[in-house]
């Protein structure tokens, strides 16, 4: 008669020398209602860049409304004015290209500065359909009493950054437009027009 012994069972895996299922870098799950450390930093990161724009933001339209208020007009129009005073005789296809604004937004803030009597506009030379604007004496007395920049505070800060720092801007801000599909007329509204 033959007697059958049991089955050894394999030893257990030396586990030190195992490789985990789970893949290489996967994060481990969070406890139930927790969010992952990368998730956490990435919420607080982006609740930090909009803070900052926020503040942005806010220094552009408080600047707006203390120009406004000494001034008496709008952000953009003191701006068109200072550049008007600053080339005496320019055409409005200039200052729209001196403010990077549409001609038709140029043209609409001369006319509203002509009827103001705070520019005069002149047709002259060879081309009478060509304007040549000039800044009054009235126009004069609102640029003193505006304060500046009469860019505005935006542009004036962004022409102190470094050529490297306004790449990275440009760069980082356009992956961010991307994803908000903006109007693309926007790009040329001057900041005190929104």
């Amino acid at each position: 008669m033959m007697i059958r012994m049991p089955a050894r069972k394999p030893p257990p895996p030396d586990t030190a020398h195992t490789r985990s299922p789970r893949r290489a870098g996967a994060r481990k799950a969070p406890p139930d209602g927790a969010i992952p450390a990368a998730d956490a930093s990435r919420a607080e990161a982006s609740q930090r860049v909009l803070r900052r724009f926020r503040s942005v933001f806010n220094a552009v339209k408080t600047h707006f409304q203390q120009v406004e208020r000494q001034a008496g007009v709008g952000g953009a129009k003191v701006w068109a004015l200072s550049v008007i005073r600053g080339e005496p005789g320019i055409g409005i296809g200039a200052l729209a290209d001196a403010m990077d604004v549409h001609q038709t937004t140029a043209s609409n803030l001369v006319r509203a500065l002509v009827e103001q009597g705070l520019a005069e506009s002149h047709r002259s030379g060879v081309d009478r359909r060509a304007s040549q604007l000039k800044v009054t004496r009235a126009g004069v007395r609102l640029l003193d009493r505006a304060p500046g920049p009469f860019s505005g505070v935006l542009p004036e800060a962004l022409q102190r950054l470094d050529s490297a720092t306004l790449k990275r801007l440009d760069d980082d801000l356009a992956a961010l437009l991307d994803l908000l599909h903006p109007d693309q007329d926007a790009e040329h509204i001057p900041l005190a027009e929104m």
